[in-house]
């Protein structure tokens, strides 16, 4: 059975059409006004093995907030359609991932509770058009959509676009661990019976 969603979202601030594929290659098709922001959702779908097709316009003559804010919640809700009542999957992912000077560490629980411990000293600066702070901001919204919980914690670094892109390609890594079948698994991993 094919794991797949499609989201769209519409809204007074964003347009976003979303599809997703868990069980992909990494094959993606992704526009959105601010283009590191592209970059960085390529090396999730990447690093992550999912194929990803996204066309989101926003109010970026504002700022590019609400642009990524509600990508993020697009992209939480196609998670959590495509994986269903989440039988057979491993559940929990982890990657400790390093670029160049920066290691970041990302652990992921598809519990269907919603939490985010951000641990990242992030400085106030923008790479290109987008704000550093709305990387925080993104998977805010990704985990309380997708109902999972999810640490990130950046250990050391020095260069923004590393740390920030680490922490995008762990999250893909993390993401494709978690949400991978496992034959041993019968029904959805709780003791509780379901997720």
């Amino acid at each position: 059975m094919a794991r797949t969603a499609c989201v769209e979202r519409q809204t007074a601030e964003t347009s976003i059409f979303l599809e997703l594929e868990l069980d992909g290659s990494g094959k993606t098709d992704i526009r959105t006004p601010v283009p590191f922001f592209n970059h960085m959702l390529a090396q999730l779908a990447c690093h992550g093995l999912f194929d990803l097709h996204l066309e989101a316009t926003g109010d970026v003559e504002v700022d590019a907030h609400h642009t990524v804010e509600d990508t993020g919640i697009a992209l939480g809700e196609a998670f959590r359609r495509a994986l269903g009542n989440k039988e057979g999957i491993r559940r929990y992912g982890d990657r400790l991932l390093p670029m160049d000077e920066a290691l970041v560490s990302v652990v992921v629980d598809f519990s269907g509770r919603s939490c985010l411990v951000f641990t990242a000293d992030l400085p106030k600066a923008h790479l290109g058009t987008f704000d550093v702070e709305l990387t925080k901001e993104f998977f805010t919204a990704f985990a309380r959509q997708a109902g999972v919980t999810l640490h990130i914690r950046v250990l050391y670094g020095e260069n923004l676009h590393h740390i920030v892109e680490a922490i995008f390609k762990a999250f893909g890594r993390a993401l494709d661990e978690a949400t991978s079948l496992d034959p041993r698994v019968v029904g959805a991993p709780s003791t509780k019976g379901q997720l």
